[in-house]
């Protein structure tokens, strides 16, 4: 949060005093609590790992709030919270109505919330903070998103050192690209903040149409795809060892629904739109690639689409980017999974004594994995019904309650209704926000990792 403090000083809105309070409130509560735990026993069982976890998102986020609070920039404690776990979570949902009016450090938070949770806050923690001196691999099988978990290194703090490492390429990269396209240096970081961590929140209320630079938005829409795909096949691509990288059948998948979406949506905006053919592949690419990696930019109202187009990309907002990416939503991997065993079990029908495995990159899956994946599926349809009914009793119609409940608990931003790509999330109750708070945790911790907490067996010893 230092850091918020140089944009802060250097443009001068008023934004200075707010930060500096927080910097000491967070760094006087924190210092205090390692010093009266220090001697503490540090081990952590699988159970504790969830709790951290959990407890750690809500802790951040409400110290995360007193920027924009303090400084009068979200006047409302729950507008502010909401803002930040939006942030951390990476979901990209707003309250704020007009985006250029904000003071040049709070942006810079905005996006850097984002940055932060992308590729984890714990996964930071074990990255740059090794004097916690705990082990950590139960916090980073809670943390890292996916069903299921591949190391780089056999311990977790190296492999969360290389995570970020990739990561700060990446950003570094994007940020360069994006000063050369025109953007100035500020908005270059943000953007690339925003990006690399698919959290979609921009320094310009009309995102990033703002820009109208064709460049930019193909710079965006690659590094999009990238933040979508398992960071670990990036770790792969840049040593060179591509056949790793294409060989891998999530990533295959990922690029095959993408290519297709954008093929569909390229045609039908050039026929209904009247977009110049490049112009069609473009819009459609960069609302494609935003809304399946769950970043949330945008460069058109898709609302304002012939009714079929705009049901794609609805249907874009439930798959989400792959396991172990900064991507939210089901994850491609587990709908490719749900995808081979419904395929299997019909021919099973066939075959009823058959034997035939569910396999993944030529590896059989367990039956425990399957499950898994499958009650995934099915909790995640369910609580999106329930959130539905809910929303829907504070008296808004039927899209705006499926398209607030698919945004916040897929990590997604945009919604459908009065949640859509030009509007935001402000007109909510205080009730409604804690609650659409609670479903971006849900989201970005993979649904179990915090329902587990409210099983009565979870806290028996």
């Amino acid at each position: 949060m230092s850091s918020c403090l140089v944009p802060a000083f250097i443009y001068g809105d008023g934004d200075l005093t707010a930060f500096l309070i927080t910097v000491a409130t967070t760094f006087i509560t924190g210092g205090a609590m390692w010093y009266f735990t220090r001697r503490a026993d540090k081990s952590v069982t699988r159970k504790e790992g969830f709790i951290i976890v959990s407890l750690v998102w809500i802790v951040f986020s409400l110290f995360g709030s007193l920027p924009y609070w303090l400084s009068g920039s979200i006047p409302s404690f729950s507008d502010a919270f909401f803002e930040t776990i939006s942030g951390f979570t990476t979901t990209g949902a707003t309250v704020v109505g007009d985006i250029e009016g904000l003071p040049h450090g709070i942006l810079f938070w905005r996006s850097l919330t984002q940055w932060m949770g992308g590729m984890g806050i714990i996964v930071l923690s074990l990255a740059i903070l090794p004097i916690l001196g705990i082990g950590g691999m139960q916090l980073f099988i809670a943390e890292v998103p996916g069903p299921a978990k591949e190391k780089l290194h056999p311990r977790v703090k190296q492999t969360a050192r290389h995570l970020w490492v990739i990561y700060i390429i990446f950003t570094g990269l994007e940020t360069v690209l994006l000063l050369i396209g025109g953007m100035d240096l500020f908005d270059s970081l943000n953007h690339s903040f925003s990006t690399m961590a698919t959290g979609g929140f921009s320094t310009r209320q009309d995102s990033i149409a703002a820009f109208d630079s064709p460049f930019i938005e193909y710079v965006i829409t690659v590094f999009m795809f990238i933040a979508g795909t398992n960071f670990i096949l990036s770790y792969y691509a840049m040593h060179l060892r591509f056949d790793k990288v294409w060989n891998n059948e999530e990533f295959r998948f990922y690029l095959a629904l993408i290519l297709g979406f954008i093929l569909i949506i390229s045609l039908g905006l050039f026929f209904s739109q009247g977009y110049e053919p490049e112009e069609s592949f473009r819009r459609s690419a960069f609302q494609v690639v935003s809304i399946i990696t769950t970043t949330g930019f945008i460069t058109d109202d898709y609302l304002l689409w012939i009714p079929i187009l705009s049901v794609l990309i609805f249907i874009l907002m439930f798959i989400g980017g792959s396991a172990g990416s900064t991507g939210g939503g089901i994850k491609v991997v587990r709908v490719l999974l749900i995808l081979k065993n419904s395929h299997l079990e019909i021919k099973r029908l066939i075959y009823p004594n058959a034997v035939i495995p569910v396999k993944l990159n030529n590896h059989q899956i367990s039956r425990n994995i399957t499950g898994n994946v499958i009650a995934f599926g099915f909790i995640y349809i369910i609580i999106i019904a329930i959130s539905v009914v809910l929303i829907s009793s504070m008296g808004y119609g039927m899209d705006t309650s499926i398209g607030a409940a698919a945004a916040c608990l897929g990590n997604i931003g945009p919604g459908i209704g009065m949640v859509g790509p030009v509007e935001n999330f402000a007109h909510f109750p205080d009730f409604g926000k804690w609650f659409l708070s609670f479903l971006m945790l849900l989201g970005r911790l993979e649904l179990f990792t915090v329902l587990v907490l409210f099983l009565p067996s979870f806290w028996k010893k």
